[in-house]
């Protein structure tokens, strides 16, 4: 079955169009798990399946048996078509907004005698939409003041009489008086002008009246405007955001770390940031593509855009991150001018060559490029949409990005100090499974990719905490292709038969990576091989690769555990560490191997010569970037220099 998945994979990639489109990953099922998007589908699609990945990705590329493709006539034709297909399928792996598409908004209505509402829905109503809020507790205090300032109507049907809004100064009564139009009109003029950022002048008038109504000694409205100039300034205190300019902007930041990204929004209205809003979430694809798509997720069917969306360049994944990042402090950001006048600074020979060249590598892989991206979002928007390269701009891009980094570190630093809570989970944990004691705890995981490079790999938790000292990694021996029990029963009996040989500690539980078949492959090894009696449970996961349900005994049965519990986030905590683990050796054969496969398929290399090679050169990207000249310190002739460089340029990338 593996081999003919393989084949027809093969098959399928040959095949592949010098063509934009999308492309739909499968599982055996024959289930969508992931869609994307192409500039060249032939390079993006080819990608998956050559050269080295990272851990999320290869979660993904381990599930992929088949696969499918639509070409489209543009670049932003499957732009759309990704962002509908995202939708309509919901794949696992792909960056899904879900809830967080929907932002609260501020609604004026399109009615004869309008009122205020908080709304997730935005319409082309011809109402008057204001926002996005981060949460709809924002959106709702920002109500609540402006019907404490604002008199229109707050009932959603018209009443027979008059109501206490009414007594209270917060209603015109149209339910029995009549209300001019050119009345609501002021009214509604006002409410925009406050809620595009003009506050400082609605505030100057209040202070100006309350002044006037304490002189005339009515200090009860006094204080009822007093009251509202304490609420305007609770509501903006946070603004510290400020350009001369009145554009609406929206402003956009990324992060990535340990397969995880962060999407930070800055929202600016009529020149001031009213709000800012973050998201965090596992990526599987490439990252720019992946921060791409969510934006795109985030502006389909939503005609509430701003003047100008500002987004950042493709980050360099292993440096997205500073680890001494403090947290950002939101400054005062540049004025319009001085906006201009970065923009218009000409990028020096080197930046543009740079710049050029990154273009280059993402086209030839197939990936859509900042510039490329942004220009197919303005087309289909219809707003102005801007990678900024130098200047003030850059600036405010690079403080949303620098907001992202200190939210996924955050995220991080507060798993680190629940790893410190853990130390009585372990103790809980062995009572729920009825154990006398439970400090220590070894747990496994396979990893391969359709059968390729079999590893496995062990890791030690001590109380709760982990031992990475004691991490062991395993290379596959005897088992051929993807087979999880057999490679479970290898790895199990070369731990404990060196456990007992060694007189190495003995574990209180052993944790597996699956159900039934791997507890009961475990627990024959353990008791009928080497006469060890060790509880083994197994951690299976849910359709969204999340732990869902600890098993234990034989036969295995599930123990009931909440959610919420310190135990079952422990359980979680120890898969994910050794999953990771397994995943980063897996990944480190595979790489290997690839280049071993590439120069010993040379003629005349052989393994001394390929050990030489790799030493002195340190890459097979380097070696093919060489010249016939550098060969010579290797003893190498100028004949056999060429054949190297000939084949490892005409060498087609494997599948």
């Amino acid at each position: 079955m593996e081999g003919i998945i393989l084949d027809n994979i093969r098959n399928k990639l040959a095949l592949l169009p010098d063509l934009p489109g999308c492309y739909l990953m499968k599982n055996e099922e024959g289930t969508i798990i992931y869609v994307g998007k192409a500039k060249v589908l032939k390079n993006r699609v080819r990608s998956y399946f050559t050269g080295s990945h990272n851990g999320k990705t290869q979660r993904l590329v381990a599930n992929i048996a088949d696969f499918e493709y639509i070409v489209t006539s543009s670049n932003m034709e499957a732009l759309i078509l990704e962002c509908n297909l995202i939708k309509k399928h919901m794949p696992r792996y792909n960056v899904l907004l879900k809830d967080d598409k929907t932002f609260p908004y501020i609604k004026i209505t399109n009615e004869t005698h309008p009122r205020l509402e908080v709304t997730r829905r935005v319409i082309k109503d011809k109402a008057k939409y204001f926002g996005p809020y981060p949460n709809g507790y924002a959106a709702q205090q920002t109500k609540k003041l402006l019907d404490r300032m604002y008199p229109l109507r707050k009932c959603g049907v018209m009443p027979k009489e008059v109501c206490l809004y009414y007594h209270m100064g917060q209603c015109l009564a149209p339910c029995e008086k009549e209300v001019q139009k050119s009345e609501y009109e002021q009214i509604t003029q006002d409410i925009a002008a406050f809620l595009s950022g003009g506050h400082d002048a609605v505030k100057k008038d209040l202070q100006q009246k309350m002044q006037e109504a304490a002189e005339e000694l009515y200090f009860e409205r006094a204080k009822e405007l007093r009251d509202q100039i304490i609420h305007i300034d609770a509501l903006m205190e946070k603004q510290k955001i400020n350009t001369t300019d009145t554009k609406d902007r929206d402003v956009f930041g990324y992060a990535v770390d340990k397969g995880w990204m962060c999407v930070q929004i800055l929202y600016m209205r009529q020149g001031k940031m009213i709000q800012r809003h973050s998201s965090v979430f596992p990526f599987y694809g490439e990252a720019y593509s992946d921060f791409m798509s969510y934006v795109t997720q985030y502006y389909s069917d939503n005609p509430a855009l701003p003047q100008e969306i500002l987004l950042p360049d493709v980050l360099d994944e292993e440096a997205a991150v500073d680890k001494e990042a403090k947290p950002a402090i939101i400054i005062a950001a540049p004025a319009e001018e001085d906006l201009q006048k970065g923009e218009d600074t000409p990028e020096s020979p080197e930046e543009a060559e740079a710049r050029e060249m990154a273009a280059a590598e993402a086209s030839a892989a197939g990936v859509v490029d900042a510039a490329g991206g942004a220009s197919i979002l303005q087309e289909w928007l219809g707003t102005k949409v801007l990678v900024p390269q130098r200047g003030l701009k850059k600036q405010m891009v690079g403080m949303a990005c620098q907001n992202a980094t200190v939210a996924i570190d955050e995220k991080f630093r507060l798993i680190e100090r629940d790893e410190v809570r853990t130390s009585g989970a372990a103790i809980s944990l062995g009572e729920s499974l009825g154990l006398e004691r439970l400090s220590r705890i070894e747990a496994f995981d396979n990893s391969n990719i359709q059968g390729t490079n079999p590893v496995s790999a062990m890791v030690v938790f001590i109380d709760g905490k982990p031992a990475r000292k004691e991490y062991r990694k395993y290379k596959v021996r005897t088992v051929v292709g993807a087979d999880d029990y057999g490679t479970m029963r290898e790895v199990i009996r070369r731990r404990y038969e060196r456990v007992l040989k060694e007189n190495l500690p003995i574990p209180d539980l052993i944790v597996v990576d699956g159900g039934k078949g791997q507890i009961s492959s475990a627990i024959d090894i353990l008791e009928n091989e080497l006469g060890l009696f060790i509880p083994v449970c197994g951690l299976v996961k849910d359709d969204k690769h999340k732990t869902a349900q600890l098993l234990v005994g034989d036969p295995p049965e599930p123990v009931a555990l909440a959610r919420d519990s310190q135990e079952f986030y422990l359980l979680q905590r120890i898969q994910d560490e050794v999953h990771r683990f397994a995943i980063t050796f897996h990944r480190e054969q595979r790489g290997k191997s690839m280049v071993t496969s590439k120069l010993d398929s040379i003629p005349g290399i052989g393994e001394k010569r390929r050990k030489a090679l790799l030493k002195h050169f340190g890459s097979l990207k380097k070696i093919k970037e060489a010249s016939i000249e550098d060969f010579k310190s290797l003893s190498i002739g100028e004949k056999l220099a060429s054949q190297i460089l000939e084949a490892l340029k005409d060498e087609e990338p494997a599948t």
